[in-house]
Formats: structure tokens, sequence, C-alpha cells
């Protein structure tokens, strides 16, 4: 198991590198009081494998719990169990400015000012700083400079690209999917349901994948989505998405779009990129 405990200057970026971790398939944890972290460490190695990468934020939000992290890092090695420290830092200059966009307080400002507290903060956060497996300046970065920086550190899935991508098949008469990044519509397809024998199987039996595969149409459509996907995935990860919904729609969503879905499916998992498909109205009026 993985183990990475992120900490660092308030307004560096700890949150959105917390979500960016979750996107890289951790199991992320907000501000824990750092008292529970060798328990909580405990159950992960428990989990008979379930937890394989962990990440939690641990900061001076916590007070005078905070002032336990030391002792419990030692109480981890003790038992064995490895651990790395992420700092997030950046100028005073530019945190200041973070806070006056943000209009947020800063935890340690009280009714002082703000480079007070951002100094102050420095100096408590000096002994982590200097345990940190890994420091990231934040100052310069933008946010997809950060995930680039996070996923060469902590990612050890080579095959993973930083990017999830959904396939669903769907029927335009229930509606385009709310949370589709691309539609394609396959309606130009031959349609299996008007061959009798096919009208009530669906795109997942070979028969009816063969049919819809075997036409031209069908062969210099793919032809072309392959080449279009080629080109706009890297664009896609180059800008930081994380996430990708592709949608296949046909009339019904049983026949062309799952076919079509399933095909596409299978190239992408062949590239290496990290891949589901769903089919989200296969089962609409089930075939008698």
């Amino acid at each position: 198991m993985r183990f990475l405990i992120v900490t660092g200057l308030s307004g560096a970026g700890k949150t959105q590198a917390l979500r960016y971790l979750e996107d890289m398939g951790y199991f992320c944890i907000d501000n824990l009081p750092p008292k529970l972290i060798p328990k909580f460490v405990e159950l992960c190695y428990q989990s008979e494998g379930k937890i394989e990468r962990v990440a939690i934020v641990v900061d001076i939000r916590g007070g005078e719990f905070f002032d336990d992290l030391f002792g419990c890092l030692r109480d981890l090695e003790d038992k064995g169990y490895r651990y790395e420290i992420l700092f997030l830092e950046a100028t005073t200059e530019t945190l200041i400015k973070r806070y006056k966009e943000t209009r947020r307080k800063h935890p340690l400002a009280g009714a002082g000012r703000v480079v007070d507290a951002i100094n102050k903060e420095r100096e408590l956060l000096a002994g982590v700083k200097l345990r940190a497996n890994s420091i990231i300046d934040t100052t310069n970065l933008q946010p997809k400079q950060l995930k680039k920086e996070l996923v060469k550190l902590f990612l050890d899935d080579r095959n993973h690209h930083g990017l999830f991508i959904s396939i669903m098949s769907f029927g335009f008469k229930y509606g385009i999917p709310l949370d589709t990044d691309l539609v394609f519509d396959v309606r130009f397809l031959p349609n299996p349901f008007w061959i009798d024998r096919f009208r009530h199987y669906t795109g997942r039996q070979p028969e009816v994948r063969e049919y819809v595969l075997k036409s031209k149409e069908a062969k210099e459509f793919l032809s072309k989505l392959e080449d279009m996907l080629d080109f706009l995935i890297p664009l896609y990860l180059k800008e930081g998405k994380s996430q990708l919904v592709i949608s296949i729609g046909c009339t019904g969503g049983k026949h062309r779009s799952v076919t079509i879905a399933n095909f596409l499916y299978e190239r992408l998992l062949d590239k290496n990129y990290k891949v589901m498909v769903d089919h989200r109205d296969v089962d609409h009026d089930p075939p008698r």
C-alpha cells in the first residue's frame, strides 16, 4: 500500500492536490487529526488489498492536534508502516494574493494580518518540511501543471494515462445522457431491429455485432472515430481533464449503439486507457 501524507502552507493547493490524487485512485481524507493516523493506517492494511493508495491532508487547521504529528509518525515507523510526506508551499506574495482573491481567512490570522499568519505557519511547519519526501512550490503552477507533477510523483501504474474514459450506449428515444462530453449518433447504420431473428436480441449477441460491424458504413465510421479520439484524448490530457464520457446513441439503445460502444471500449482498452462501458438503455422494454 502507498500511504501519502499531504501537508504544507495554507493556500498552497492542498485541497486541489487531494482532488487530483482522488482522480488518480487514492482513497483521500482531508484534515485527519494526527492521533487517528496509526489506527487508520492499520485499518487500511486490514482491507486485504481493497485499498492500495491512501492520501490524507494534515495541517495546522487541526490546531493543538497538529502537535501530535511527529509522535504519530514515530508510531508508524515503530509498527513498520511506510509513509511519504508531500509538502506544498508558495511565496508569501502568492499566498496573500490567493487569500485576497478567495476572501477566505487564514487559519492562524485571528484578528491580525495575513502576512503575519503566513510567517507563523512557516515556522510551525519547518520541521515537517525537513522530513518531506517531496516538495512542490505551486507559486507559478497552473492546476494542470500541479496535476502533472502529482502524476509523475505518486502514480505507480505506468499504463494509467491520468484520464478515466466512460463509454455509454443509449437510445435517443430515452434522451441524451446529461453528463456526456462527446455524443455520436449511429442511427445511420443498418438497423438489426428490422431483421426478425435479431429484433429481440441486443448488441451483446455475436450475431448482431457481426451484422452491424460488417457494413461498409460501420467500418468507415469506426476508422474515422478512432482517428478523432487519437487526436482528442491527448489534448484532453494536456488540459488536465480527468474524466471523459463518450456516448453512442441509436434509436432504442439496444443494437447499434451497444455494438459500437463495445467495439470502442475494446480498442481503447488495447491502448492502455482506463476505460469502462455502460449500456444505459439496453434493458428498456426487455425482449419477450
